[in-house]
């Protein structure tokens, strides 16, 4: 069963404390490298980074046989007899796999120009994060983000994980771009992310295994 928060989103990702100052609102991008199958080939849009660990969600993995109108119907946002009559925006709406943490857990990133007292946190001046049910409903009545997507669970790193990831070429990171992480076509997304760093994903591939 899917869940969404029906109370205010908690600084949680940040840890409580001091606003991180990180690599928050940034891309992460997995080299072909990656020894973890669950992160192989992943962008991460990284929520929240500090010196107490970081929380991030994967944007371009589809979650597996699960899409926004059945799962609006499962949180009764809406009847079944709705779910065909949804606008074609919302009933394509990507419904992600943010990452194994929290699997059943739903999470929204979208635009700014949405916001839920004490629910919605901004990230940067581009992206938010909502994790309450009322942003599905507001979804589902079309008064919603003009864009978002969902996702279930998210990756969570322990303090000074993700430096040492990084330090082991984990990871390569760069700026977030909007357009990037709410757009639907999930499979392009990955090479796009190289290419916003400047690499051709064919030559990263080749070069693995001759440093």
């Amino acid at each position: 069963m899917v869940r969404m928060r029906s109370r205010p989103l908690q600084d949680a990702a940040s840890g409580g404390g001091p606003a991180p100052t990180y690599l928050d609102g940034q891309l992460l991008v997995a080299m072909p490298g990656m020894a973890d199958e669950r992160f192989a080939r992943s962008v991460i849009y990284l929520c929240a980074h500090s010196a107490e660990g970081a929380m991030g969600i994967i944007v371009n993995k589809a979650a597996a046989d699960l899409n926004m109108p059945d799962l609006l119907v499962q949180l009764d946002i809406i009847g079944q007899d709705d779910a065909i009559r949804l606008p074609n925006r919302i009933g394509h709406m990507p419904v992600l796999m943010g990452g194994p943490v929290e699997a059943s857990r739903g999470f929204v990133l979208h635009s700014p120009d949405f916001h839920i007292d004490q629910s919605t946190l901004l990230i940067d001046e581009g992206i938010c994060l909502t994790a309450t049910v009322e942003i599905l409903r507001a979804i589902a009545h079309g008064q919603g983000p003009a864009s978002a997507v969902l996702a279930l669970g998210y990756a969570g790193w322990q303090a000074g994980q993700l430096e040492s990831e990084i330090q082991a070429n984990g990871w390569l990171h760069c700026p977030a771009d909007p357009d990037l992480i709410f757009n639907p076509a999930l499979d392009s997304k990955y090479d796009r992310a190289l290419r916003t760093i400047g690499i051709e994903p064919a030559m990263l591939s080749a070069s693995i295994g001759h440093a």
